[in-house]
């Protein structure tokens, strides 16, 4: 039996009945753009990141886009991220106009190190763009220091960590702005592209909810250029029914990352670290082999589905040749690159599955060792 690395029919099938009957609401409302459901769902998510403010817009790279725009980053600043993440967190640093500065990530966490960080400041940086990687929360105490030290904006990339927590406080209410993603196969996901702008702070906010509408404060009256990235109500509604049982869903993927360490070897591969004061909600359960290729083509052969986040990383990236990066500037980046691997994890996921996959990655890294110790 083929185990996905995903389940999205699962999910759905699991709330089909709420999900239909929200969204027949909004077909019987005709409330397509900007509806009730919009305007509740910002309410209820940023009392869910214990934060004062949430814009919903229409994807987690717009979200970027808006917060940088809201904050006035653009030509001439410099944003420094991580460059092991999706292409979508320095994209939307250039699409501002700003210059995406990477510094490399703990090896560890595969989050982004804060002692480089420091070392990439320059006059030029307006702010820093940590992404809470695979669920797992930045290193935000240490980042949000450097901030307050050389006067930056922290803007968190939470596309992959709806609900995790820092010390005790839900990531969207640590930076200046946090922006998360609702592509469907997140742990919040839409049926669709959506996405969602947190802030405590509500200049940002009306910002951000004036660029999304065309820079409009009524139907024709712009009172500056902005874009057309409004969250569709449908979507909203989805996401409603949703983010009802989203810490119950987080809880279930615990319970198979909490399985899966049971169950693999760590003199084998590397598994996510767990630390004191930083609760992840595995987006994604990413293990760390040299072995990876042959291992993903073993597991694809038994019918296990697995993933690559990141295989390349982006200062090595074609549309970032302009930086004039090379190989070895960000060594811990490239060599995860080389070895990490996503095995399956999802809320619906069985203990059977779990054990499958656990047992599969066990034999086939005892096989592939054993040959390497012979040869």
């Amino acid at each position: 039996m083929r185990i996905p690395l995903v389940d999205l029919k699962a999910n759905y099938l699991s709330i089909k009945a709420e999900v239909d009957e929200a969204i027949a609401s909004v077909l019987e409302r005709g409330d397509f753009i900007q509806g009730q459901d919009v305007k509740l769902l910002e309410q209820e998510f940023a009392a869910y990141c214990s934060a004062r403010e949430a814009v919903g817009v229409s994807s987690g790279t717009d979200a970027l886009v808006l917060a940088l725009m809201a904050l006035n980053v653009g030509k001439g600043d410099e944003v420094i991220t991580t460059p092991f993440t999706f292409i979508a967190t320095a994209e939307a640093i250039s699409q501002v106009g700003a210059t995406p500065v990477f510094a490399d990530i703990d090896p560890r966490t595969c989050n982004i190190n804060a002692a480089k960080i420091a070392e990439a400041i320059t006059p030029r940086t307006k702010a820093i763009l940590p992404v809470h990687l695979y669920g797992r929360p930045a290193e935000m105490g240490a980042i949000l220091r450097l901030a307050r030290r050389h006067n930056l904006y922290v803007i968190e990339d939470a596309a992959q960590a709806h609900g995790a927590a820092y010390e005790g406080r839900r990531v969207g209410s640590l930076g200046d702005v946090a922006c998360f993603s609702f592509y469907p196969a997140k742990n919040l996901g839409a049926f669709g592209d959506a996405g969602m702008v947190v802030t405590s702070n509500p200049k940002v906010a009306d910002r951000v909810r004036l660029l999304r509408d065309h820079g409009r404060r009524d139907k024709y009256r712009h009172v500056e250029l902005g874009v057309n990235a409004r969250l569709d109500t449908l979507q909203a509604a989805v996401l409603r029914v949703k983010l009802r049982r989203l810490d119950a869903w987080n809880q279930r993927r615990r319970a198979v990352a909490s399985l899966y360490r049971r169950l693999l070897v760590p003199d084998l591969l590397a598994l996510p670290p767990e630390d004191r004061g930083s609760e992840s909600v595995y987006h994604m359960f990413v293990v760390r082999t040299p072995f990876r290729e042959a291992l993903r083509q073993k597991l694809q052969d038994q019918g296990i589905e697995t993933g690559i986040h990141y295989p390349v990383p982006l200062h090595l990236q074609p549309a970032y040749s302009a930086l004039w990066h090379r190989a070895g500037d960000f060594p811990e980046s490239e060599r995860a690159a080389g070895e990490v691997l996503s095995l399956p994890m999802f809320p619906d996921m069985t203990p059977e599955q779990v054990k499958r996959v656990a047992l599969a990655v066990t034999d086939v890294l005892q096989g592939l060792q054993q040959r390497q110790a012979v040869a």
